[in-house]
């Protein structure tokens, strides 16, 4: 049987979480890391900056947490080889596409690309586990090699698309985007094989 005061407790640890979390997310979209500080999340989410670092440690584990917050990792991680090009085209669009998260989610990606700390710990904490993921996943001599350009075609694709605004890429309807890359992205995980 479980005890009533260790699921309350549990379940406040979890509301202050996802608040400090949201407050992060909101502050390093707007701001960007270097003017997001903890003590301006702390104060939104209406706690002591010391239960913010208890928590989350240093600002770079809230910022791949933030960054990473609602993002479903686990049906890109968690796919079959076969399905990983649609779960990696997929997940490309997953925050951008989304009206109420696209404006966060490419602040949270330009901080990450204008800032040292911001940009290991969204590397370390959040892109390299999942790519060690789909390494397992693609498997052979060259796995980990096929991943990390399976990560970096569409990151490039989400940056032309979204940060930089390519007229033609971020112009073109998502089916065709899809349509076109898909294919690409398959021949990275078949491999030589081709299948």
């Amino acid at each position: 049987m479980v005890d009533e005061e260790s699921i309350s407790r549990a379940e406040r640890r979890r509301r202050t979480e996802g608040a400090i979390l949201a407050a992060a997310r909101r502050q390093f979209g707007e701001l960007g890391y270097e003017r997001t500080s903890i003590r301006a999340i702390a104060a939104e989410a209406g706690i002591d900056p010391a239960l913010v670092m208890q928590l989350f440690g240093t600002k770079e584990r809230l910022f791949s947490e933030a960054a990473s917050s609602g993002v479903d990792l686990q049906t890109l991680t968690g796919a079959a080889t076969g399905d990983l090009a649609a779960a990696a085209a997929a997940h490309l669009f997953a925050d951008f596409e989304n009206p109420s998260r696209r404006e966060g989610a490419a602040a949270l990606l330009r901080s990450s690309l204008t800032h040292p700390a911001a940009g290991a710990a969204l590397r370390d904490q959040v892109m390299s586990p999942a790519q060690a993921a789909v390494a397992s996943t693609i498997g052979g001599a060259d796995g980990e090699l096929r991943a990390a350009v399976l990560n970096a075609c569409t990151l490039g694709v989400t940056i032309a698309r979204y940060l930089l605004q390519d007229p033609v890429l971020a112009g073109a309807d998502r089916a065709d985007v899809e349509r076109i890359l898909q294919p690409a992205l398959q021949s990275i995980v078949a491999g030589e094989s081709g299948s």
